[in-house]
């Protein structure tokens, strides 16, 4: 998770009041997100989210776990649930937020157990950074989901956000690269984070690189607005 991201939910755990955070993209859109949306609960999360979470089996680990909102479900659900996070306060966040077990690191620097679900939701997968560096995150959780374990990922295909050519594939300026590899920047409370990239895959996409890592690729259901969510399974 993003430091600037974190810095944010410690601060507003600490101090709740009406902030949000700002993030801008190499593709000029600008979103504002209030912080509250962080700390929701399971009957205000979209329906994406409801259903990944109902999916749970056994031993978890909460990728990108932020406020901890998901892990504080599943773990009163009874499941044994890993929180694990890049972002010092985002770490802070769940530990005081009473998530039970909270680990510091960045997911592909993180192989100290196995786990029969991953989640990486609200686009958690985007930390791969491009379509080209997907399948190295795919193999590297392969190694650290069980056998006829599961990652459950929520993504994006924002082809929408492009004038699309006459066989319907986005128009890009640079020509070059997937239309889903982005940079991103955040601002809150007078600083800035420089960009980082990201990636939404859109699912066939996905599907086709998880079938070359050795996963089985389930879409379970379409969002609203061109989002979706899949599950990868290991064989």
């Amino acid at each position: 998770m993003s430091v600037l991201l974190g810095k944010a939910l410690l601060h507003y755990l600490k101090q709740p009041k009406d902030a949000d955070i700002i993030s801008f993209t190499s593709l000029g859109e600008e979103d504002v997100t209030p912080l509250a949306y962080f700390f929701r609960d399971f009957e205000t999360m979209p329906e994406i989210e409801q259903r990944a979470l109902d999916m749970a089996i056994g031993s978890i680990l909460d990728v990108g776990a932020g406020s901890g909102a998901h892990s504080l479900i599943l773990q009163e659900r009874g499941f044994d649930v890993t929180a694990l996070d890049s972002a010092p306060g985002a770490v802070a966040c769940c530990r005081k937020r009473g998530v039970k077990k909270v680990v510091h690191a960045e997911i592909r620097e993180y192989q100290e157990a196995s786990f029969d679900t991953v989640y990486m939701l609200m686009n958690g997968i985007g930390v791969a950074g491009s379509l080209r560096q997907l399948d190295s995150l795919l193999l590297h959780l392969k190694k650290i989901v069980k056998p006829g374990g599961q990652i459950i990922l929520d993504s994006s295909d924002i082809r929408y956000m492009f004038d699309l050519d006459q066989n319907g594939s986005p128009i890009r300026s640079n020509e070059e690269g997937y239309y889903g590899d982005i940079l991103f920047s955040l601002y809150y409370d007078g600083e800035y984070e420089p960009p980082f990239p990201w990636v939404y895959v859109d699912y066939q996409s996905l599907a086709k690189v998880a079938v070359n890592c050795g996963l089985t690729p389930e879409k379970v259901i379409d969002g609203p607005h061109f989002d979706y969510l899949a599950r990868l399974t290991r064989n």
